[in-house]
């Protein structure tokens, strides 16, 4: 599992974030994926890596600047938080 987290611009309330997720759900497969307008983030869990390209023209497309991508292998929260 991999988490994607990349750097939004342009996000000014929950229906951006709609759209960005919308976009990204149509075009990769995602097991989640959660943006945040007060963050200026996107996070994104996956089985592979995303393409990073790919990725920030679908975001480019729905109107809103990308900045920074990171990748990095996925860990499962267990309960409260606590990793297992």
């Amino acid at each position: 599992m991999q988490q994607t987290t990349v750097q939004v611009g342009g996000m000014q309330c929950g229906m951006c974030e709609s759209h960005i997720n919308d976009a990204i759900r149509r075009a990769f497969q995602v097991k989640k994926v959660t943006s945040s307008h007060s963050k200026g983030t996107t996070v994104i869990v996956s089985e592979e890596a995303l393409d990073e390209a790919k990725l920030r023209r679908v975001i480019e497309d729905t109107g809103y600047n990308v900045g920074a991508i990171s990748q990095a292998p996925y860990k499962k929260k267990g309960l409260f938080g606590l990793g297992r």
